[in-house]
C-alpha cells in the first residue's frame, strides 16, 4: 500500500457548476482502485478557499459503495505550493501559510481536477499546476482556455474549416440595438443566447422572437461579459468522448434527447427528463464521420487528455431539403464524471470501464509531466 499513487482529487470551485463538481468527485473517488490509489480530497469553496476535506477523506476509508451523492466542501484551509519539485499542500493558519506537513498526508503525485466552469476548467488552475510543476489530468493552459471560451473556441473551429452553426458575438457595453438588429437580420428566430464562459447550459436562453432577446442577453451577461448568439437549428444532439493526445481515441457516439426545448441544467442533473441514448442510433457511416470530426475539434483547440465534443446533427433543413449534417456545438475539457454523465458512459460502451478510464487519464498526466521535464532539462 506504501507504493500507492497519491491523487489529489480537486472539486467544488467558484463557478455556478460547483455542485455538479461535488457529484463528479464522488463518482471518481468510488472508481479509483484503493489498492492502487490514495485519494486526497480537496474542495474549493464558492469563495475560492481551498480546504482539505476531512469528512470526505474519512468516508473514503470506508466502503466505496456507501459514499454520499456529493462531497461536502469543508475542512482545514490549505494552499498549493507554487514551487517545482514540491508536490504538496501547505496548511494555513488563519491567512498565513505554515510548514509543509508530509506526515499529515498532504504530499501528492498527481492532481485530478474535476472543476467545471470558470476558475477550474478555463486554464486558471492549470496555470497554477504548471507554475508548481505538478502533473495534472486534462488539457493544458491553452487548450483549457480555448475550450472554455465559446468565442475563441469557434474561432479555432473556423480556422480549421470545421462545420458549425451560424453565430454572432457580443460584449457588454457595445451598441446593443445594433447587435439586436444583426441578430434579427443574420440569424433570425428562434436563436440561442449563451454566456461565452459557462457550461451545463447555465445562463443559456432560447429566444423565440425579438421581444425576448434583450432579457436573454441580460441573463447571459450575468455570467460573463462576452456572449454568443447562435442560430436555432432543428437537429439531433450527438456527443463523442475523446481520450489521448496527438492521435486520440474516440468513443462510440451517444445522443441526447432533451426533455425540454434544449438540454437544460435540470435535464442534466435534476429531474432526469432527458434521454441519453448510447450508442446513438445513427448509421455506421455517420458514426465514423462524427468521430473524425470530434478528433479534429480536439486538435483544433489544442486539447489534451480528455474531452467531450458535442454536435448538432441536422438531417433535414426546415424546408425538407437535405440538412448540413454534423455541426460542432462545443468541446468540454472537463466533462461531467457523475454516475449519469455521458463521458464515462460512452467510454464504458467503447470497452473502457470507469476505473480503467481514470487509470488512463492519470497515466497520461504523469507521462506528459515526465516528457516535459525531460525537454526542459535539455534546454538548460
Amino acid at each position: 500500500m506504501a507504493d500507492r499513487i497519491r491523487v489529489l482529487l480537486l472539486f467544488g470551485g467558484r463557478s455556478a457548476e460547483h455542485d455538479v463538481s461535488r457529484v463528479s468527485a464522488v463518482a471518481a473517488a468510488a472508481a479509483l482502485d484503493p489498492a492502487r490509489y490514495e485519494v486526497i480530497p480537496v474542495g474549493i469553496t464558492t469563495e475560492g478557499r481551498w480546504v482539505l476535506a476531512h469528512e470526505a477523506r474519512a468516508l473514503l476509508d470506508g466502503p466505496r459503495d456507501a459514499l454520499p451523492a456529493a462531497f461536502a466542501v469543508s475542512g482545514d484551509p490549505v494552499a498549493e505550493v507554487p514551487e517545482p519539485g514540491r508536490q504538496a499542500l501547505v496548511p494555513l493558519a488563519g491567512d498565513a501559510a505554515v510548514e509543509v506537513l508530509p506526515a499529515g498526508g498532504l504530499e501528492f503525485d498527481v492532481v485530478l481536477p474535476l472543476l467545471h466552469g470558470p476558475y477550474g476548467e478555463d486554464g486558471t488552475v492549470q496555470g497554477l499546476f504548471e507554475l508548481a510543476g505538478v502533473p495534472y489530468v486534462g488539457s493544458g493552459v491553452v487548450g483549457s482556455a480555448v475550450g472554455m471560451d465559446k468565442v475563441m473556441m469557434k474561432r479555432a473551429f473556423a480556422a480549421e474549416g470545421l462545420p458549425m452553426v451560424a453565430h454572432l458575438v457580443y460584449r457588454d457595453g457595445r451598441d446593443r440595438a445594433h447587435f439586436a438588429e444583426r441578430v434579427r437580420s443574420e440569424l433570425g428566430f428562434p436563436c440561442f443566447v449563451k454566456p461565452a464562459n459557462m457550461g451545463s447550459s447555465i445562463g443559456v436562453g432560447k429566444v423565440a422572437d425579438p421581444t425576448a432577446l434583450d432579457a436573454a442577453i441580460d441573463r447571459a451577461l450575468a455570467y460573463d461579459e462576452w456572449i454568443v448568439v447562435e442560430e436555432g437549428v432543428v437537429a439531433r444532439e450527438i456527443e463523442v468522448a475523446v481520450l489521448g493526445d496527438d492521435d486520440p481515441a474516440t468513443s462510440v457516439p451517444g445522443e441526447i434527447v432533451p426533455g425540454d426545448e434544449f438540454y437544460t441544467y435540470a435535464d442534466k442533473y435534476e429531474d432526469g427528463a432527458a434521454q441519453l441514448l448510447a450508442p446513438a442510433p445513427i448509421s455506421d457511416e455517420a458514426a465514423t464521420e462524427v468521430r473524425a470530426l470530434a478528433a479534429a475539434a480536439f486538435a483544433a483547440c489544442r486539447l489534451e487528455g480528455m474531452a467531450r465534443v458535442d454536435f448538432f446533427y441536422e438531417e433535414r433543413a426546415p424546408d425538407g431539403s437535405p440538412g448540413r449534417g454534423f455541426l460542432i456545438n462545443e468541446v468540454n475539457t472537463i466533462p461531467g464524471f457523475t454516475p449519469i454523465s455521458m463521458f464515462p458512459r460512452l467510454w464504458a460502451l467503447s470497452g473502457v470501464p470507469y476505473p480503467e478510464l481514470l487509470d488512463r487519464l492519470i497515466t497520461h498526466a504523469r507521462d506528459r509531466h515526465e516528457r516535459r521535464a525531460r525537454r526542459a532539462g535539455r534546454q538548460r
